[in-house]
């Protein structure tokens, strides 16, 4: 099951209490203080799981504590610590103050090491630690230090290179399940994609990048309509977007990119300002001639240029981004090419193309 956000409550362990005793041996009169200290409590660490791209683990589990620490004992003994809490979450999660939405914590960087988030309470000292001049049997020991508990939220976003957006149905999860070995659902009816998935396109033998698909925005997703806002924010993290419309659509292909781009925006200002490339699905359902015409007509609505490319069939617009004094201007696609996932139409120039864009 697929879980990207939820709440759980995590404390730390309490520290044990210091021990008060006193010496009693044969022959020895009046023993003085020999209380251990208490042991400190165990720590609360987070750890990136490789392995993982689910919070699923954390569902029905409403509070997690790490051990608490023994207490002293006598002939100063000392208490062992808390046993520590480890908590493996997927690369990119974010862990949130609940009640006050501050970012705690932002795994975005693949580590072995584990993260430390509450720290255990201080043991107490045992009262071999108080006897003085003045006080020869002393009585009192420390109580050990509470540990630290933390209502948190844990968000999950998906890092990737490039982050698919488009309506229901418009040929996304077929087009990762083309240039990757990813194995979304597909199917001919809108809001198959329930969930969102990863795929590594590989370019040649050494070089790669993600990509990202998410269920499809309609108009209204950043109000809560339909399935999109839900997972918006797994784009959030990308580099790069890539708007996919369906020129076979009944949907009018400007306005499709118009509300997507307004999702978007509305959805987060940071992410409408990211690179982006626009390509249109399921060429192969009209002639050449026809997607050519479409392609160019909303290249000119764009106050765009269509030009020749060797590398791209039909109709195109891609920025001069091999000149030495180019400078890409982020106001304006980066491409248009049309594609198909089924003939493979243009689907290595896309792979290569988005590929230079992402070192940009």
């Amino acid at each position: 099951m697929f879980v990207d956000s939820i709440k759980v409550t995590i404390s730390s362990g309490k520290g044990g209490a210091g021990c008060a005793s006193f010496r009693r041996e044969k022959y020895v009169i009046k023993g003085g203080p020999d209380g251990g200290d208490g042991g400190k409590g165990g720590n609360v660490y987070f750890v990136v799981d490789n392995n993982t791209d689910t919070l699923s683990a954390f569902k029905g589990k409403a509070h997690l504590k790490a051990s608490n620490g023994q207490a002293g004992m006598s002939r100063q003994k000392y208490g062992r610590s808390g046993e520590h809490l480890y908590l493996k979450v997927p690369l990119g999660t974010q862990v949130i103050d609940d009640e006050t939405n501050e970012i705690l914590l932002d795994l975005v960087n693949p580590s072995d090491e584990p993260v430390l988030f509450l720290e255990g309470g201080k043991g107490g000292l045992g009262n071999v630690h108080f006897k003085n001049s003045t006080n020869q049997r002393p009585t009192y020991c420390q109580p050990g230090l509470p540990g630290v508990t933390k209502e948190i939220r844990l968000e999950l976003k998906l890092i990737a290179d490039v982050g698919l957006v488009g309506y229901p149905n418009v040929g996304k999860s077929t087009l990762v399940s083309t240039v990757s070995n990813a194995r979304p659902l597909v199917a001919d009816y809108e809001f198959t994609t329930l969930t969102p998935s990863l795929g590594v396109v590989d370019i040649g033998e050494y070089d790669s990048f993600v990509m990202a698909d998410i269920p499809g925005i309609i108009e209204g997703a950043s109000d809560g309509r339909g399935l999109g806002i839900e997972f918006l924010k797994h784009i959030e993290r990308t580099k790069t977007l890539l708007f996919v419309i369906d020129i076979a659509n009944y949907r009018d292909i400007k306005e499709q990119y118009d509300t997507l781009k307004v999702e978007v925006q509305k959805f987060s200002q940071e992410l409408s300002g990211r690179r982006f490339a626009i390509v249109f699905s399921k060429v192969d359902a009209m002639t050449q001639e026809e997607a050519d015409k479409i392609i160019e007509t909303f290249i000119k609505e764009l106050k765009l240029k269509a030009e020749p490319n060797e590398k791209i069939k039909g109709k195109c617009y891609v920025q001069d981004y091999k000149n030495p004094t180019f400078k890409y201007d982020d106001k304006k696609p980066f491409f248009i090419m049309g594609i198909s996932s089924a003939t493979h139409y243009n689907i290595d120039p896309l792979k290569y193309a988005l590929f230079d864009l992402i070192k940009l």
